[in-house]
């Protein structure tokens, strides 16, 4: 039968999934799949989650992998915990080696922008501290599918074109030869529905879920890491993966219309969404699809994201304290500047004082919130030879301006665009939520949380309402399912409406939340192949 796997002619109706025993939705079925089957063996969410992060890197290669990195919001016992597992620069790689070199940015593929991998790290922490079943059967389902193979989804196979003729062209050098030999085995990138596995990779999980992630760091795997770095000039050593430790973190959060939006802290920028709350819940909204509306969302996310820029770093860098960017009067200073046009927005002076994301939930009450990412596409191009580790590219964002908080320096976490998000309402769960999608995450947060709380939209309705991505100054990117008559309106307004069809350019999203009725609801990305696997 011949039919394109990519063509929808005719628009398309998901519907909530529902379930009391348990759920994990992601962004792909098979990896969604092995979660809910590690819940069936006995396992909790916690394991459900690792087990779904570690398939991802298998089935949706394409945004994460062994070698990036991982958040987490972990809800069980009553409490809220969070767990930073973003990796440090290495020790001997400073920003001011890298402007004498004649560096003026960080550059995006090779050795400069790798920094340490935090996700198996993010595994073991998550597994020793909430989980119940050994780490050696949470993983099996993604050795599994690594040595056996699977078939390549839709927009997976999209995806994974796009990276290779992308890496075709930028990645010249002896260097990334076994990413080729890794991901496009054949000379290309595979179709849609083949068969695609990965023998090596399979065989670094199993050592990962052996030792616990101690050969990732401190056995066989960290010391091809390290002759690999080596051998091309490379600057992470296994010293760097020996000291690495991910932080349990205290979540941080923001009251909003009767409910608490919980985010990790920095250097992460989930404060990005935070502070834009702030300033929206300064205004009343009477209906979603006005111009009014998406104009102060737009306005709010601006003045936001370029304090989030001058001021997210490694927290030990910086220089303004959390509570003062979320303090009511700092966010009443903002709300000033909201006005009837489209503003070119400036950072403020606060009062002194390639992603996936996955959400899973037992009827225990545990739930998790969790992302991990490669950053761009693959990452960095460099695959460690015969392991199947694809280092991430998150150095990326580092800045080479000494004087900027997110300044590199040795030992030093960038800024971070991976963000998992929870909401509770009277210190109750109401549960996990993301946007995956770099610097669209927390335009996503705001976005689809404004649909559930301020319009009444359920999950799925809340995740399938068009979406824009403001870029820069008065550039702002929106879906082609923006109804035309508010695209006008703001074009009117001074934004410089972008219409896009990509409908990849605007996060993927998934939803777990708990009923009053003590039931899961569940909700998953259109834009994707998401899937939301229930019992």
């Amino acid at each position: 039968m011949l039919y394109d796997p990519l063509y929808h002619p005719y628009p398309s109706k998901r519907s909530l999934s529902f379930a009391s025993r348990g759920m994990v939705a992601t962004s792909q079925g098979l990896a969604a799949q092995a979660g809910l089957d590690i819940l069936k063996k006995g396992g909790n969410a916690i394991d459900a989650a690792i087990a779904t992060a570690a398939c991802l890197t298998v089935v949706e290669p394409t945004s994460n992998g062994m070698g990036g990195d991982a958040f987490a919001l972990v809800w069980t016992k009553g409490r809220l915990h969070g767990l930073n597992a973003s990796g440090t620069a290495p020790a001997s790689l400073s920003g001011h080696d890298l402007i004498k070199a004649g560096h003026q940015e960080m550059p995006q593929y090779g050795w400069i922008p790798v920094t340490v991998p935090g996700a198996p790290a993010a595994w073991a922490a998550l597994s020793e501290r909430f989980g119940r079943l050994p780490l050696t059967e949470v993983l099996k389902p993604a050795i599994d599918y690594a040595e056996q193979g699977y078939p390549v989804s839709p927009v997976l196979g999209q995806n994974w074109q796009i990276a290779y003729t992308k890496y075709a062209q930028e990645l010249k050098g002896e260097e990334y030869e076994s990413w080729f030999k890794t991901f496009a085995p054949q000379g290309r990138a595979p179709f849609i529905g083949e068969i695609w596995r990965s023998p090596d990779h399979a065989r670094s999980l199993a050592q990962i879920a052996a030792s616990k992630a101690q050969a990732f760091y401190k056995g066989d795997l960290a010391d091809r890491i390290d002759a690999f770095s080596q051998k091309y000039g490379g600057y992470l050593r296994k010293r760097d993966l020996e000291d690495y430790q991910p932080l349990w973190v205290d979540p941080i959060h923001l009251h909003y219309r009767g409910y608490d939006v919980w985010e990790i802290p920095p250097n992460g920028h989930g404060l990005v969404a935070l502070m834009a709350l702030n300033i929206l819940k300064g205004f009343q909204f009477s209906a979603k699809d006005s111009i009014e509306t998406y104009h102060k969302q737009i306005e709010a996310i601006k003045l936001a994201y370029v304090d989030g820029r001058k001021y997210i770093a490694d927290p030990r860098s910086m220089e303004v304290k959390i509570s003062d960017l979320l303090s009511e009067g700092y966010a009443l200073e903002r709300r000033k500047l909201i006005g009837q046009t489209a503003l070119l927005p400036e950072p403020g002076t606060p009062p002194k004082g390639g992603t996936v994301y996955l959400a899973a939930a037992d009827d225990e009450g545990n739930m998790v919130s969790m992302i991990q990412s490669n950053y761009m596409d693959f990452g960095s191009g460099l695959v460690v030879p015969g392991t199947g580790i694809s280092l991430h590219n998150r150095g990326n964002n580092f800045s080479l301006d000494p004087h900027h908080a997110n300044f590199l320096e040795p030992k030093k976490r960038p800024y971070h665009t991976i963000i998992p998000g929870f909401l509770t309402k009277d210190g109750n769960t109401v549960g996990p939520f993301g946007v995956m999608g770099g610097f669209m995450q927390p335009q996503g947060h705001v976005q689809v949380l404004m649909n559930a709380i301020d319009f009444h939209l359920n999950p799925q309705a809340a995740l399938d309402a068009p979406r824009f991505l403001w870029v820069q100054d008065r550039h702002v990117q929106v879906e082609r399912s923006l109804p035309s008559h508010i695209g006008d309106g703001l074009s009117r307004m001074g934004h410089e409406i972008e219409w896009s069809a990509n409908t990849g350019l605007f996060g993927r999203g998934q939803i777990i939340w708990r009923n009053d009725k003590d039931v899961l609801v569940g909700a998953t990305e259109p834009r994707t192949d998401g899937v939301v696997a229930a019992w």
